[in-house]
């Protein structure tokens, strides 16, 4: 019985997801065409935010603080389901994006992504590496950027071990990091189960910043430990 409810709540997330997401991407690309920013990252907090209340789900923050306005973040966190991006869009509607090339091609979704600067990670040859890293040089100027350092979503709930593309990021844009402990999301809808789970508890923890001059000098591996000890330790 518990399953048969189960898919019956799967099925009205997906009647009213979808319709929601896509109203709130042409209002959000509209504005972005004519200019008003403020207006457009007031729609984008509007949809991340309101995709958990139409779902029926509290997504609570905790160390919002750590995120001070007016100052540029790289901010990372672990992945596991499609509603990671919501959630860290709902703690920052001005972030651009450093991630899979392939996002973008998801209807509706990925003309979201295009509006809002994000930057699709290339094979890594020499030509693509350095493109984009000038892209990230230029998007960092004055905004946030977010990236998942698995790459890709678990299957089994475990976090995936950190890829080094972050780096890259972390290196040439000399941001500070603010590490983000996303939780229950796996629950309640991993990428390899259909249906969602309506009892899973979902919430963020916003850790204190890794300043960029105490890690740039260390070594690849010693950087991913040192995110991955913070990320998933709280998870």
């Amino acid at each position: 019985m518990r399953t048969v409810l189960l898919y019956l709540y799967t099925i009205y997330v997906y009647l009213i997801l979808f319709p929601f997401t896509f109203v709130n991407v042409l209002i959000i690309l509209f504005f972005n065409t004519i200019g008003f920013k403020k207006t457009s990252r007031f729609f984008i907090t509007f949809w991340a935010k309101g995709c958990f209340v139409l779902i029926g789900k509290k997504f609570s923050v905790k160390g919002q603080e750590h995120i001070v306005k007016d100052k540029n973040h790289l901010l990372l966190a672990n992945h596991s389901s499609l509603f990671d991006i919501m959630a860290i869009m709902a703690i920052d509607p001005t972030i651009a994006w450093f991630g899979r090339a392939h996002l973008l091609k998801i209807p509706i979704f990925g003309a979201l992504l295009k509006s809002i600067n994000y930057i699709p990670m290339k094979s890594t040859d020499l030509r693509n590496t350095k493109l984009m890293i000038n892209q990230l040089i230029e998007t960092t100027k004055d905004k946030s950027v977010a990236i998942f350092p698995e790459g890709t979503r678990t299957l089994n709930g475990e976090a995936n071990k950190f890829r080094k593309g972050f780096i890259h990021v972390l290196k040439a844009s000399q941001l500070d990091v603010v590490p983000i402990s996303l939780n229950g999301l796996y629950s309640l809808k991993p990428k390899n189960r259909f249906y969602y789970d309506y009892s899973a508890e979902i919430s963020a923890i916003i850790h204190p910043p890794i300043y960029n001059k105490d890690i740039a000098t260390l070594n690849d591996n010693e950087i991913i430990n040192i995110m991955q000890t913070q990320i998933i330790r709280s998870n």
